[in-house]
């Protein structure tokens, strides 16, 4: 197969998602950001066109203990004025794939992917919460974490380190990250681009 007929991705579309719960089938969402690039890993939306969504809390929902000791930052903004319900979230995320990704498509083939890191745990929430997301996707998973279980296993190397900002910048340039802000779905989604790229790079260089 030539490589003119090899048919690939769109697009990718970077997404987490931190949610009420760990229990994924009680869980809503709390907080949702998406970022689009190329197969490249280059921006094909420009960094002020990045979502990052607190979705309301209504009166009287509650959190997980878990959630309430380690996002508490996250509850009071969905608990404020800034947050936004979830379909306003779902709108807001399927303009941006509109704009820049052309879609909703009719051919599953012409869709973008959906990736990010354990990303079939935000895909089964954003599979219930946000269908117009959902229905502009390709079927298909580009999960980080796959890649990381066989960097460890087959090549023997210790995985990305998130924790780095200097190797966040390096590899995702522009990413702005000045700190490591684990459990916020922004620094998640920028953190998984810089991470693939770590192991694009490397493994280019392995005989």
């Amino acid at each position: 197969m030539s490589e003119n007929e090899l048919k690939k991705s769109k697009a990718y579309i970077w997404f987490d998602a931190e949610f009420t719960s760990l229990e994924l089938d009680q869980a809503r969402l709390l907080q949702v950001a998406v970022i689009i690039t190329d197969t490249e890993l280059n921006r094909i939306a420009p960094p002020e066109a990045d979502l990052n969504l607190c979705i309301r809390l209504e009166e009287g929902e509650e959190v997980s203990p878990w959630v309430a000791e380690n996002l508490p930052g996250l509850v009071e903004k969905c608990r404020s004025a800034e947050a936004v319900s979830i379909e306003e979230a779902d709108r807001q995320i399927a303009a941006l794939l509109d704009q820049y990704c052309g879609t909703p498509c009719k051919e599953m083939s012409d869709r973008p992917v959906l990736a990010g890191n354990s990303v079939h745990n935000d895909w089964f929430l954003m599979r219930r919460f946000l269908p117009l997301f959902g229905s502009r996707l390709h079927y298909r998973l580009l999960d980080v974490s796959t890649i990381k279980i066989q960097w460890q296993d087959w090549v023997g190397q210790e995985p990305f380190d998130k924790e780095s900002v200097e190797q966040l910048n390096q590899f995702f340039p522009g990413s702005g990250i000045d700190a490591a802000n684990a459990h916020d779905a922004l620094f998640d989604i920028k953190a998984s681009i810089a991470e693939l790229a770590f192991y694009r790079s490397s493994l280019s260089v392995i005989d």
